[in-house]
């Protein structure tokens, strides 16, 4: 057995007394080219994200949306890689990202959705959405829809530490959804536990925003690992509470940024947790409609 299989297997059997829909494999970039501080953790390259992809959906029998750095292809790299993700690998939910440099000119991201309409195979696509970058340039919900435009189905959005940025973005796209007269697309909310010093700081450097009193709350209690979760939860309420009239589908994803055993276990526990905790609010929710009172009684 391979180090890959080895890895999947594991990960596969962590994961085998929860109920799931299925798993997310990243396309990990260096970065650095984005950040000139320096990295917290060393980078170290990874397999082709569709390799692992189909060793994750082989393994699991669930569905597995991989993600593509478009960052540094042409138009024949690009749609070989596609052609191959699709057969052998079995590639069917795909995120495309851009350059981390948002002032790398050579961004293939656009031309990539271009060469994704026309190619024929029919893969379900999904963008990312960054509600950070909503804070400081409040044009991200101009990017979904344009995004939408190309072909994406869905978003997913970098892990939430700061729930109002998140709030806004949510508020804003739905108005620009109400406006158009569109249906807004599933946001798939991103959380990761954090046990540490390091870890927060390598989640500031990747553009995470962690506003000053969490950081101080997360490092200033007994186990920062579960405050890290206690704050998850509080976020996620935070969210469900703002937007539970705005009509956005919402999911979660849930991922460890490190290696580190503690935060890989802590994500169990936060699953387990938000999935909850969102249910719980749908079902509220339901409950909610169901005793509202009837248009009309029937003799």
């Amino acid at each position: 057995m391979s180090e890959m299989q080895t890895i999947a297997a594991k990960l596969v059997k962590r994961l085998e007394n929860i109920e799931y829909d299925g798993l997310v494999v990243y396309d990990i970039q260096d970065e650095t080219s984005r950040n000139p501080e320096p990295r917290p953790f060393p980078f170290c390259r990874t397999h082709d994200s569709r390799e692992y992809s189909a060793l994750l959906r082989t393994t699991s029998g669930l569905p597995v949306i991989t993600y593509k750095s478009a960052a540094e292809e042409n138009r024949l790299e690009f749609d070989q890689w596609l052609d191959k993700a699709w057969s052998p690998n079995g590639v069917r939910d795909l995120v495309l990202v851009g350059s981390p440099a948002t002032s790398q000119s050579s961004n293939f991201l656009p031309a990539a959705y271009d060469a994704l309409k026309q190619h024929p195979l029919d893969f379900h696509l999904g963008g990312v959405a960054i509600a950070e970058r909503h804070a400081n340039k409040a044009n991200e919900h101009l990017r979904l829809i344009e995004k939408t435009r190309q072909g994406c189905d869905y978003f997913i959005t970098q892990a939430v530490y700061n729930p109002e940025a998140t709030i806004q973005l949510c508020k804003d796209y739905a108005a620009e959804c109400r406006r158009q007269n569109l249906q807004p697309k599933r946001l798939i909310l991103t959380f990761s536990p954090c046990g540490s010093e390091k870890t927060l700081d390598f989640m500031q450097w990747l553009g995470i925003s962690v506003p000053e009193a969490t950081r101080n709350r997360i490092l200033g209690a007994t186990n920062p690992l579960a405050e890290s979760i206690r704050v998850c939860r509080n976020n996620l309420q935070q969210i469900i509470d703002a937007c539970a009239e705005l009509e956005i589908p919402l999911g979660l994803n849930i991922e460890s940024l490190t290696n580190r055993k503690e935060e890989i276990d802590g994500t169990i526990r936060l699953f387990k947790l938000l999935k909850a905790t969102l249910e719980l609010n749908l079902a509220e929710q339901h409950l909610q409609d169901f005793d509202a009172p009837p248009l009309a009684n029937i003799a």
